[in-house]
């Protein structure tokens, strides 16, 4: 259990604690004081806090591990369910709860396109291949983690200018595209091996 999968672990546990934030219905028990500017409650302050240290952790432990050779096989398989548990199921939640609801569409399209890319990722191990990473699936991550940051935020700063639409909305369907986009290219660059599967 190096630092890297450390990091992994705490971002799973960073993770459990913002479902239960954000999926408890706090204000039924107690009297929850709100961010005037903001105009959100301060539960999804601190889970906005929680989110964005867990968003760096996902950038770090995979740093350390290949500046210090720490990878692991554990980590291998860890990582990549600790980054979906926490983009996914925050996004699910956000279409409940939360200052701003996100359409259901949207993580409904994220997590379909996600298991399309796993199953074909676990094909290519089958025959000792390895599926390259495009630009556009980090393009898409890193949109998620954006558009989840600015919903939490309840559209500020954007919602200042009493804009018709949110911004934050704005930005949730452009990471939706940018994760059709990438799927649709782990496809066509990988048809290869569904041919030669079939």
């Amino acid at each position: 259990m190096n630092l890297p999968n450390k990091i992994t672990i705490c971002r799973l546990i960073a993770v459990i604690i913002i479902d239960i934030l954000l999926l408890i219905p706090w204000h039924k028990f107690f009297s929850i004081p709100s961010i005037p500017v903001l105009n959100i409650d301060v539960i999804f302050l601190i889970v906005l806090l929680l989110f964005l240290l867990a968003s760096i952790s996902d950038y770090l432990d995979g740093h350390i591990a290949r500046k210090y050779n720490l990878v692991t096989n554990f980590g291998k398989f860890m990582d990549p369910i600790a980054d979906k548990l926490l983009i996914n199921s925050v996004f699910i939640i956000l279409t409940q709860v939360g200052p701003i609801k996100v359409p259901v569409v949207i993580p409904v399209i994220m997590i379909s396109r996600d298991i399309i890319v796993d199953v074909l990722r676990m094909l290519a191990m089958e025959q000792k291949q390895v599926l390259a990473a495009n630009i556009f699936g980090k393009v898409k991550t890193v949109l998620q983690m954006v558009a989840i940051i600015f919903v939490l935020l309840n559209d500020f700063p954007f919602s200042l200018l009493n804009l018709k639409y949110p911004i934050a909305l704005i930005i949730c369907y452009l990471a939706m595209i940018s994760s059709i986009i990438s799927g649709i290219i782990y496809i066509i660059q990988n048809r290869k091996i569904l041919k030669e599967t079939k």
